[in-house]
């Protein structure tokens, strides 16, 4: 599993209906997408659930490295590239995946904490620590699914979860899920990737 995310940062007075609008026309081309396991269309919308910007930021968990080259270089890419910029595309390594206990819900809000992997930590009990924590997660009511993934070099840590109801029982950026396309979620392999 490898997960990947993109973000747009627009500016304050945005109009940010031009992304919903455009999620609702474009959002269903990566639904049946091969490689892929889930794509997140979530935005932050500045002053909402304490978000300091307007953001666009869609989060990937890509099955294979394939499907996801495959987006970057075939394409599809080249859509989000011509309508806001090209961003820089954040890559983490899969640590877990769990499905979560509202998994057949539509998700309403999106989670993604983003910390750094302290010096001096044993990494494998960093990491053991990290998929407890997507485990937990995923136990928690209204939790659609929960991933962790590191970057290895920016070591980094982020968990993504996804959520039913707008009051997540999780800490970092909240976003709101404009849809969700999910061709390969049933190949997400489940737990600890190691």
């Amino acid at each position: 599993m490898h997960a990947m995310q993109y973000e747009f940062t627009l500016p304050a007075d945005y109009d940010m209906g031009i992304v919903r609008s455009r999620v609702a026309r474009v959002g269903h081309l990566l639904d049946d997408w091969e490689g892929l396991g889930i794509k997140a269309y979530v935005m932050r919308e500045r002053g909402v659930n304490g978000s300091p910007v307007n953001q666009y930021g869609p989060f990937y968990l890509w099955n294979t490295v394939e499907g996801m080259n495959r987006f970057l270089w075939g394409g599809a890419f080249q859509g989000p590239v011509d309508d806001f910029g090209r961003p820089a595309v954040r890559q983490w390594t899969g640590l877990a995946f769990e499905e979560g206990t509202a998994t057949a819900a539509a998700p309403a809000v999106a989670v993604r904490r983003c910390r750094p992997v302290p010096e001096g930590v044993e990494l494998s009990s960093f990491m053991a620590d990290a998929v407890a924590e997507t485990a937990r997660l995923a136990a928690e009511d209204g939790a659609v699914l929960a991933a962790a993934a590191v970057d290895t070099r920016a070591w980094e840590l982020v968990h993504f979860s996804l959520w039913e109801q707008d009051a997540p029982k999780a800490d970092g950026d909240v976003f709101e899920v404009l849809h969700l396309s999910a061709p390969g979620r049933d190949r997400l392999p489940c737990g600890r990737r190691w």
